[in-house]
């Protein structure tokens, strides 16, 4: 298999607003679960929600974008890729609202740190009815989260929908469309391995497991959180890596003559494989040549450093990222890097 690789001029995801996984700081907004819901307002939110889908499930992505609030509108590439990608497991899927959130910002200014706490806590926290979602600079106005499951012949696909309501309308604010599964496994599966390797003192594959079990159970929603989400990441902590990115801080990876600064390493699905992704620095992502050699000596510094990542990932990719936001890819099977 030869090493698969593009280059993208990738800029951020233009969405409403940027995400904080449990900020400390937010300050408390009003938030209604569907069960607290009067009848109009849950029937409102459901239809909508199963409107989106239902023009998702068609390939509909036009239409999508007319229904979505203006800053979302003008860079809607990120959600047409998504829809595009998943369209196999949407077409002729039905789906179900598992559950909706009534979000209410309606002050007058931006909030820096919203916070919502849905349904009730306990006195430790969480309970198994509840939910809290953490925003940065969003803008006032009332937002419903609806949360569908759709099955296909092709598996199971979790759609989650950000609404914004505008008059009488709920508008697409946000979209996040993620398989239940990964070449058959679900979260419970990733957490067992998780668990597995931790045993065994294979501590990297231990936290990456547990990332991707953490992801599929917050539907790639790092905003949301539940009872599920905070026990694994109270239980994955322990397990965080220090000799890996984090908190903004890059770290050293020498490989050969070289020295690369590593962003980020972080597992991810690519089609029916579990890939570790790895990102860093590079002048210029344009020069593909270099930027070709460098991915190549990254991936091979990277699996030499940490043998047992082998057993766990299909492949690596690598992702050079120049100061402009370019960035070029290559993957390489594991099976190919020697």
């Amino acid at each position: 298999m030869k090493p698969a690789h593009r280059l993208c001029a990738c800029a951020r995801p233009i969405v409403l607003f940027s995400v904080a996984f449990l900020s400390s700081t937010a300050g408390a907004q009003s938030c209604q679960t569907s069960g607290e819901l009067d009848e109009a307002a849950r029937t409102s939110i459901s239809t909508a929600g199963q409107r989106v889908f239902d023009l998702a499930a068609k390939g509909d992505v036009a239409t999508m974008r007319q229904n979505a609030i203006p800053i979302l509108a003008t860079d809607f590439g990120k959600i047409e890729a998504s829809v595009k990608d998943h369209q196999p497991d949407l077409t002729g899927a039905q789906a179900i609202v598992k559950s909706s959130f009534l979000l209410d910002a309606s002050g007058a200014a931006q909030d820096p740190h919203a916070e919502f706490l849905c349904g009730v806590f306990g006195k430790n926290g969480q309970t198994s009815g509840s939910a809290a979602f953490y925003f940065d600079n969003l803008p006032p106005g009332k937002y419903a989260v609806v949360l569908l499951d759709a099955s296909s012949a092709k598996g199971k696909t979790m759609f989650s929908e950000i609404l914004q309501q505008s008059g009488a309308d709920w508008k697409l604010a946000g979209l996040y469309v993620k398989s239940a599964e990964i070449a058959g496994h679900d979260s419970s599966w990733f957490l067992d391995r998780a668990r597995e390797y931790k045993a065994k003192g294979q501590l990297h594959d231990a936290w990456f497991y547990f990332v991707e079990a953490i992801d599929l159970v917050s539907r790639g929603m790092s905003f949301m959180s539940t009872l599920a989400t905070d026990n694994l990441y109270d239980e994955s902590q322990s397990l965080r890596p220090s000799d890996l990115p984090g908190g903004g801080k890059p770290v050293d990876l020498p490989a050969g003559t070289a020295t690369y600064k590593l962003t980020s390493v972080f597992p991810e699905a690519v089609r029916d494989d579990l890939d570790l992704v790895v990102t860093y620095q590079t002048a210029d992502a344009a020069n593909t040549t270099q930027a070709f050699q460098d991915n190549t000596a990254v991936i091979k510094a990277l699996v030499a450093k940490y043998p047992e990542v082998r057993q766990a990932f299909a492949g690596v990719v690598a992702r050079a990222v120049d100061p402009g936001g370019r960035d070029f890819v290559t993957l390489i099977a594991m099976k190919d890097i020697k």
